[in-house]
């Protein structure tokens, strides 16, 4: 079996397993939201003429809402109520951290684009690259934040302790 079947096949084994299928279903909620996210950006900034910076924020809250209710509930499998400072809180908070640096990306893309391109079509494709971009940047490290910080069992064992 060559390097690439045998990664194939342990890529496949570990999407079995609790952990991996974890990282599958916050990666489809992470597709969802984007989608949510990226869809109201290019009808606010693209269709209604919001300026990009105004657009964005808009769109990542948007964005934010399906993204917090699908991760408690499908992905950490949680139920009840939410816990305003070990979830809620902690989760808008890295949600307003990807929104500033998002929202900076969007409007440099805006103003970069404003500058070098003639159509508004490829402006808001600009816009929409930027904010998308800086979000991806931000994607591992939410993830190991939501898993040991947040939604994790064992951080909620530790602080009912």
């Amino acid at each position: 079996m060559g390097r690439m079947a045998t990664a194939i096949a342990d890529l496949r084994a570990r999407a079995k397993t609790p952990g991996g299928k974890k990282a599958i279903r916050y990666t489809l909620v992470s597709v969802i939201s984007v989608i949510v996210s990226q869809v109201s950006l290019v009808i606010l900034y693209g269709l209604l003429h919001w300026t990009a910076r105004s657009a964005n924020i808009l769109a990542v809250i948007i964005g934010g809402i399906p993204s917090y209710w699908l991760n408690r509930r499908w992905v950490w499998k949680k139920s009840g109520r939410s816990h305003l400072w070990k979830e809620t809180v902690p989760f808008w908070v890295l949600n307003f951290i990807g929104l500033a640096l998002s929202t900076w990306a969007a409007g440099f893309a805006e103003s970069w684009g404003t500058t070098n391109l003639d159509s508004h079509a490829l402006r808001t494709a600009c816009v929409a690259a930027g904010s998308i971009g800086a979000f991806g940047f931000l994607w591992i490290g939410k993830f190991l934040i939501f898993n040991k910080l947040m939604f994790g069992i064992e951080h909620h064992r530790a602080a009912d302790a």
